[in-house]
């Protein structure tokens, strides 16, 4: 959960001093057990006095537990550790949002509960001196500059709540991390974590977004998740500019997304996952220069679905896969500078589908199917540009009544693409036909040192 201003302004933090001694002095108390589990368990079993295979297999497990209490107790004092520094630097930033507040008020600027200044200076004003300054020529001037210095002192709060909230995560990072054990120490994973991190500065850096292997290998990714929200949104329609109108609602239990890849030369891997649970509607509709267009949807459910490509240099392949289960209705159609597009579908039920095709030189194929479990039925035609900038091509028709499913074809076209592969190739030969001159030019030079 991202903090807010309010959130900053009523946090008590002097709780963690509380919390961090209970974490040490629970850590000191795993050391006592681990010292006293090895004099009175291990010591005691361990005089000679008992052979044999189960006593082979207690000293295993007794082992076990030992190095527990005593990845316990690292654990625990990296915890308290952590929960000290935690409370030092979020002290700190926390005071600094309460600094900026104070000054902006003593400069006659109000803070309101989101963080927002606004300028109160003119309240203190008897009503003679107000009447004056609203006729005074130079008001006008001085109300923007009283807005733009209120702008000023919100960005710099704003500013201020964000890095106690990047601070705030960070410490949650670190929570995590010395919390979960990877090793196989010990009972294995999953036990305590005897290389937990101490460090707030270490332990609480981001994972990097971008990185690159030894091997060659570039990697970028990102991913988000929220939880349960609701909204609504609409648009236009602005006739002058030639804009759509559009509206929008959700009520949204949770939803999360991520996307990477892996870049190696011509040579590219890359994928995208997400998923919803809720229920959304929308309309949208209108004319414009680019042509006439109109839709509307509703569904009620949970949904994911996960697509990758693989290409190298011109060839790609694609695949993807997706599943759903609950009600939706839809209808669309348009026609315009960017193709023509109608379909309809009703269903109610479950789906799972996947589809996959080839991609040469800008060009692709492919196919897609579903199987469903419910009612309903669907029917689309599409020949038009795609928000990835190619042109779709394709047709499905799928019924249901219990169990059926739906086919269909698809065909893409990438200008790009197709235009890249066209320079690559005139490169290519611009290259072969330099290397068969200066071939032709060695040869007659040769053979004209033979005469």
């Amino acid at each position: 959960m991202t903090l807010n201003y309010q959130d900053v302004m009523t946090a008590d933090l002097s709780s963690l001093t509380d919390v961090s001694a209970a974490w040490k002095k629970m850590g000191e108390r795993f050391g006592e057990l681990k010292t006293a589990y090895e004099t009175n368990v291990q010591g005691v079993l361990g005089n000679g006095n008992w052979q044999g295979l189960a006593y082979g297999a207690q000293q295993q497990y007794a082992s076990a537990t030992a190095f527990e209490y005593g990845a316990a107790k690292k654990e625990a004092l990296a915890i308290a550790s952590l929960l000290t520094d935690a409370h030092t630097e979020l002290t700190r930033l926390q005071k600094a949002v309460k600094d900026l507040v104070h000054d902006a008020e003593k400069k006659d600027y109000k803070v309101d509960s989101s963080g927002k200044a606004t300028y109160v200076g003119y309240d203190n004003l008897s009503e003679q001196e107000k009447y004056a300054l609203h006729h005074d020529p130079d008001y006008p001037r001085l109300q923007a500059d009283a807005r733009e210095k209120a702008q000023g002192w919100t960005d710099e709060i704003a500013k201020a709540v964000k890095a106690v909230d990047e601070a705030d995560q960070s410490v949650k990072r670190a929570l995590s991390r010395a919390t979960s054990d990877g090793s196989t120490d010990g009972i294995g994973i999953g036990g305590f974590n005897a290389q937990a991190e101490g460090d707030l500065a270490k332990a609480g850096k981001p994972e990097p977004k971008d990185s690159t292997k030894p091997d060659g290998w570039v990697a970028e990714g990102e991913s988000e998740a929220s939880g349960p929200g609701t909204g609504t949104s609409a648009t236009g329609p602005d006739v002058a500019g030639g804009k759509l109108a559009e509206a929008e609602a959700h009520a949204d239990l949770g939803r999360a997304s991520a996307e990477g890849s892996l870049t190696n030369g011509p040579m590219k891997l890359a994928g995208e996952a997400e998923a919803y649970v809720g229920a959304k509607a929308s309309a949208a509709g209108g004319i414009t220069n680019e042509g006439i267009r109109g839709e509307a949807g509703a569904f009620a459910g949970a949904e994911a679905s996960a697509k990758g490509t693989a290409d190298a240099g011109p060839v790609g392949v694609y695949g993807r896969a997706e599943t759903k289960a609950g009600a939706e209705a839809g209808i669309n159609a348009g026609v315009g500078l960017e193709g023509v597009q109608a379909g309809a579908e009703a269903f109610a039920g479950a789906k799972a589908g996947a589809g996959g095709g080839a991609d040469v030189g800008g060009i692709g194929a492919g196919a897609t199917v579903e199987g469903w479990a419910g009612i309903g039925a669907e029917a689309e035609a599409t020949f038009g540009k795609g928000t990835d900038g190619k042109w779709h091509i394709g047709a499905k028709t799928g019924v249901a009544v219990g169990l059926g499913g739906e086919v269909g074809f698809e065909v893409t076209v990438d200008p790009g693409k197709i235009a890249d592969t066209a320079g690559d190739a005139a490169n290519a030969i611009g290259d072969a036909a330099g290397a068969v001159g200066d071939a032709a030019g060695a040869f007659g030079s040769a053979v004209g040192g033979l005469f």
